[in-house]
């Protein structure tokens, strides 16, 4: 078994995959790391507590993406649900973001960027990184993706359009 299956052993980090997140999620939160290792903050859904998850993001297009390299039943995903996708990601500034799950045909190219970017999510992919984009779609709908959506200090997203009596009263 490699390394990397073994920190996860069925879809949950043991103990000692825990304390290297902790200091991962610590290192990028400070900004030391490049610009696409992040931490993300969510609420716990059951505890309250602010959790703390380093991750790898990936740009395509100018679009912001992070996956779940444990696929849909973590605890992180179902987190980042409950609290409607509103987040804070970490990288020596925090930034108040809205994650979008992106839909299953359009997860594909994100995923092959993701590994190409991402080497130690690659045993968690039945994917291989070189694989064709066929491959990758066949996996898509067991990985999820979402799109980091920057949030405005009014909760406004920037490409969410405010009805027009209520543009007016803005630009005034």
């Amino acid at each position: 078994m490699n390394l990397a299956k073994w920190l996860y052993r069925g879809g949950r980090p043991n103990w000692v995959a825990t304390v290297l997140n902790r200091c991962s999620a610590a290192v990028h939160a400070f900004g030391i790391a490049p610009n696409y290792l992040v931490t993300l903050e969510v609420r716990g859904r059951r505890s309250g507590r602010r959790i703390s998850l380093p991750l790898v993001m990936v740009i395509i297009g100018g679009e912001r993406y992070l996956v779940s390299m444990l696929e849909a039943e973590v605890d992180r995903v179902r987190n980042v649900k409950a609290v409607g996708g509103n987040v804070t990601l970490r990288n020596g500034r925090g930034e108040e973001v809205h994650l979008e799950e992106v839909a299953v045909e359009r997860r594909a190219p994100v995923l092959k960027a993701y590994l190409k970017r991402a080497p130690g999510a690659r045993p968690h992919l039945p994917v291989h990184k070189d694989a064709p984009l066929a491959a990758f779609e066949q996996v898509s709908a067991q990985v999820p993706v979402f799109r980091v959506v920057r949030r405005t200090a009014g909760g406004m997203t920037p490409d969410q359009t405010l009805p027009p009596d209520v543009e007016k009263d803005v630009r005034r």
